[in-house]
């Protein structure tokens, strides 16, 4: 045989620890060792060990479901809209109590706090009590409803921005963005609450699926992943909104985003968002689907089959 291929993980198996082998299997070339070139154990160059190849195919598995979530950052990243639409809107409370325009983003955080503890000490403990057994909601589900709830909240609040609009127009505001419209901006609140259990139930879905599907020392990555989908969710917000505000202005018009909300068009340019998160829905579940049972579903299922083989044997003895 003119030249001898040993696979490096028989010489350092002692070394590493036990990983699931993900598909991908052409990268395991990184892992191969030919004499005939020369290469040693001790190059990290030339040589990669089966654990980082086994991370590296971790990762590449995951970016498709990670990347059909960038579309609720890029809607979440959409808040300076609803300040500008609150401070033309009534803010009143009482005769004397005023929400501030940028307090009403306040919601958003409540409502995300308010799921994340009624999901682990009441929803999990109800669900588990009922089947009898630890219970938890599928996690790749709770990405999706966020992804849907989200759609379901830029929807509302386009019809509130429509409505808002042709109130101002009727009161004679159209060149005024400063004036007050005859509306409660009190009707902003339900899409915050929205967009909030969107994004709890997308967060916490999220950084569970990624520290499920990763290996142990991958664990920072895991939490560092949502951050990088929210950072190009802002990146691709800003892109939308430039190729948005160049497309729709000329002849005359202002554009969608125009800096005066009554001339411009706010509620089509929410509207259009949602057209695009009701495709990245599409995308979601094709990369659901191709992505298979998660690892922990596998485990768990080997471990139901090993015990029902146990009670099995132990009935027949």
């Amino acid at each position: 045989m003119n030249q001898k291929w040993h696979m490096y993980h028989l010489v350092i198996i002692t070394f590493t620890s036990f990983m699931d082998h993900f598909p991908y299997r052409f990268l395991n070339k990184a892992c191969i060792l030919s004499k005939s070139e020369g290469m040693t154990f001790e190059d990290p160059w030339t040589i990669c060990t089966v654990d980082q190849v086994e991370e590296l195919k971790a990762l590449v598995k995951v970016i498709p479901l990670w990347s059909s979530c960038i579309m609720l950052s890029v809607l979440m990243s959409q808040i300076t809209f609803p300040v500008v639409q609150a401070s033309t809107m009534d803010r009143h409370i009482t005769s004397t109590l005023e929400i501030p325009a940028a307090s009403f983003g306040f919601f958003t955080i409540v409502t995300i706090l308010v799921w994340v503890v009624l999901y682990d000490r009441a929803i999990i403990p109800l669900l588990s009590k009922i089947q009898g057994k630890p219970a938890y909601i599928n996690v790749k589900l709770r990405i999706g409803a966020g992804l849907v709830i989200s759609i379901i909240a830029t929807v509302i609040v386009g019809l509130v921005e429509h409505i808002r609009r042709n109130k101002a127009i009727e009161e004679g505001l159209l060149n005024n963005p400063q004036g007050v419209v005859k509306m409660s901006a009190m009707w902003l609140i339900p899409h915050h609450v929205l967009y909030g259990l969107a994004d709890g139930l997308n967060i916490i879905g999220q950084i569970e699926f990624y520290y499920h599907e990763f290996p142990k020392s991958m664990t920072s990555i895991a939490s560092a992943l949502y951050m990088l989908g929210s950072g190009f969710g802002h990146l691709f917000a800003s892109v939308i909104l430039s190729i948005v505000d160049g497309l729709t202005k000329g002849d005359g018009k202002e554009s969608w985003v125009a800096t005066n909300i009554n001339q411009g068009h706010y509620d089509k340019y929410y509207w259009l968002l949602g057209i695009m998160s009701c495709i990245n829905i599409l995308y979601f579940v094709i990369c659901s689907r191709a992505y298979g049972p998660r690892a922990d579903k596998m485990v768990v299922e080997a471990d139901h089959k090993t015990s029902d083989s146990s009670d099995e044997r132990g009935s027949r003895n």
